[in-house]
């Protein structure tokens, strides 16, 4: 019987070998009783695979799957960008320009900007929360103020925006109003970030795809298709950062 490769007692992992030989790749495996079918996917923030698997199938039709599109999988893998961690002296996107994070340790005041320059206080160990925790309260601050503007528009109370790390979407909007965006996209520049907020405060009134809905977003912003080519073209270079 072909049993789960077992990490820290919980993560189960199919390990696959490219087809040209080298190191393998653990892919994490997860059983949903909703699937229908095989789902191998590739997470660009983690430079990591999942295998989703339906009930039906058994653990060797699963690793034959994976053998199957190792050519796939190892490619998609090795298109990944490189990780860009928040250092002194790297340069990050910012609202479409470009700032170089300095580090002042001896500094006490908060994170600021000037003249293109990211400049953040405390620790040595502390410095990419640090720049984190900044990008996330600019975020915040920035989509709030849009999407309370934009609701206005379409005769809606603001809603509440809060800012979060998905790995999947760049925004959300809940039944009840609630209006979540990626921190990243202010990394973007502001025509991306402009429509990603005027996508979801448009399902404020429209809480589907549908033709009302694509025309509330067309009156929410003038960026519509430019914004969305961008996403498709760039949107995973955001997830390099950090």
């Amino acid at each position: 019987m072909h049993r789960f490769p077992v990490i820290g007692g919980a993560q189960r992992l199919l390990r696959v070998v490219p087809p040209a030989g080298g190191q393998p790749v653990d892919v994490a495996i997860r059983r949903n009783k909703r699937a229908r079918r095989l789902v191998l996917s590739v997470d660009p923030a983690a430079a990591a695979a999942a295998l989703v698997i339906p009930p039906f199938v058994s653990i060797g039709e699963a690793q034959a799957f994976l053998d199957s599109r190792r050519g796939w999988l190892f490619s998609r893998l090795a298109a990944v960008p490189e990780r860009i961690p928040f250092l002194d002296g790297t340069a990050i996107p910012l609202r479409g320009g470009t700032v170089v994070i300095r580090h002042q340790p001896d500094s006490r005041a908060a994170a600021a900007i000037l003249d293109g320059t990211l400049t953040v206080g405390g620790k040595p160990e502390h410095l990419a929360r640090r720049v984190t925790d900044w990008l996330k309260a600019e975020a915040r601050r920035e989509f709030a103020l849009n999407a309370a503007a934009k609701a206005l528009t379409v005769d809606r109370p603001a809603p509440r925006v809060a800012v979060a790390d998905p790995r999947r979407q760049w925004g959300s909007c809940s039944a009840r109003g609630v209006v979540r965006l990626s921190w990243r996209l202010v990394l973007a520049p502001p025509p991306v970030a402009d429509y990603v907020v005027a996508h979801e405060v448009a399902h404020l009134v429209e809480m589907n795809h549908g033709r009302a809905f694509w025309a509330i977003v067309a009156g929410l912003t003038p960026h519509m298709a430019t914004a969305r080519i961008w996403l498709r073209r760039h949107g995973q270079s955001l997830l390099r950062y950090g």
